[in-house]
């Protein structure tokens, strides 16, 4: 990660559909994609819920609508076992890998494989212990933001700080699946920065890939989206990812609208001061012999700019020239009695 592009993180999630050489595919893809990162999860059905059928554990109002709890992340876990490999793969590809630990055992296993970065998913934002625990690995931390108030966000980054850990990124997200775009409220990405004096970035769930390219204008240094080889394959969250080709499309208008943004300096480029040649400036429109009055006919505000600024126009009405000019001659204060 660094501040001079944004990192594109592809979130491999649940999209290997539990097959090891889909999820090593993906990586490639991603890599293919133009990703900077490839970013799993790292839990266990047990370590996210209880085994249980109670109505509170029965998921209402998203895509996964009457789904249990334990069997919807017992479908959709990356095995542990899989990691280093897939740390391994996207080392050989160049690719930063990391992951989202979901309790303390998840960031131990983590730990030894040196993962760089700890993601704190949205939903576990109020996970004080979590957050402490992982920041005091002393390693990049990014949090999402998705279900959080002001507090809850406040608490989560001085719970960082208070590990000595300042390398903080706020990503906003909208947790719905897919999110509107009307939700999507960017302004806060700018907002995060002033509030809390940490990197932001966005963890979009949106279609399509308008809101990651406007995140860039907002001031997003991160962004990460869903990645899945092709939607066909289905899986938890086929319906939010964007497959290779929509993604590469992302990352494209993402490093164009990057470049886009520039600095704040009112300094005119090359290109810019070349152009001035299409300004206006005051020319000798007609004949004009020594002595005569300068009038709205004989100088004029016209193109190309090599002549005197605009602005003396009024300045030079009525006064008269020292020499003889010709018509098409740059007007200059020198040519003034």
């Amino acid at each position: 990660m660094n501040n001079e592009k944004v990192f594109i993180i592809a979130e491999l999630s649940a999209n290997h559909n539990g097959n090891l050489t889909t999820a090593i595919e993906t990586i490639h893809a991603a890599k293919r994609a133009g990703a900077d990162a490839i970013k799993l999860q790292t839990y266990t059905a047990d370590t996210m819920t209880l085994d249980c059928d109670k109505d509170d554990f029965i998921i209402k109002g998203t895509i996964w609508e009457g789904q249990n709890l334990h069997q919807l992340y017992q479908e959709a876990y990356t095995p542990w076992e899989w990691h280093v490999h897939l740390f391994e793969v996207a080392k050989e590809e160049g690719l930063i890998c990391f992951s989202s630990p979901f309790d303390k055992t998840a960031v131990d296993f983590l730990d030894t494989l040196n993962c760089p970065i700890y993601k704190i998913a949205s939903f576990e934002i109020t996970d004080i212990e979590l957050i402490k625990y992982a920041a005091s690995k002393g390693k990049p931390m990014i949090l999402s933001t998705g279900i959080a108030e002001y507090e809850d966000i406040k608490l989560a980054v001085d719970t960082c700080r208070s590990v000595g850990n300042n390398d903080i990124t706020l990503l906003k997200c909208t947790s719905s699946y897919p999110a509107p775009v009307e939700e999507a409220n960017l302004i806060m990405i700018k907002r995060f920065a002033q509030d809390f004096g940490v990197k932001t970035g966005l963890s979009d769930h949106t279609l399509g890939i308008t809101i990651p390219i406007v995140s860039v204008a907002m001031g997003a240094k991160v962004i990460e989206k869903h990645f899945i080889t092709d939607r066909a394959i289905g899986g938890p969250d086929a319906a939010f990812s964007l497959n290779e080709q929509e993604f590469t499309e992302m990352v494209t208008a993402v490093r164009q609208a990057e470049k886009s943004i520039g600095a704040e300096s009112y300094e005119t480029t090359p290109k810019q001061k070349a152009g001035k040649q299409f300004a206006r400036s005051l020319y000798v429109a007609e004949d004009i012999k020594a002595g005569e009055v300068i009038t709205t006919n004989n100088v004029r505000t016209v193109r190309p700019g090599y002549g005197l600024h605009p602005k003396y126009y009024h300045e030079i009405l009525g006064k008269k020239v020292n020499r003889n000019l010709e018509k098409g001659d740059r007007f200059s204060l020198d040519d003034i009695e």
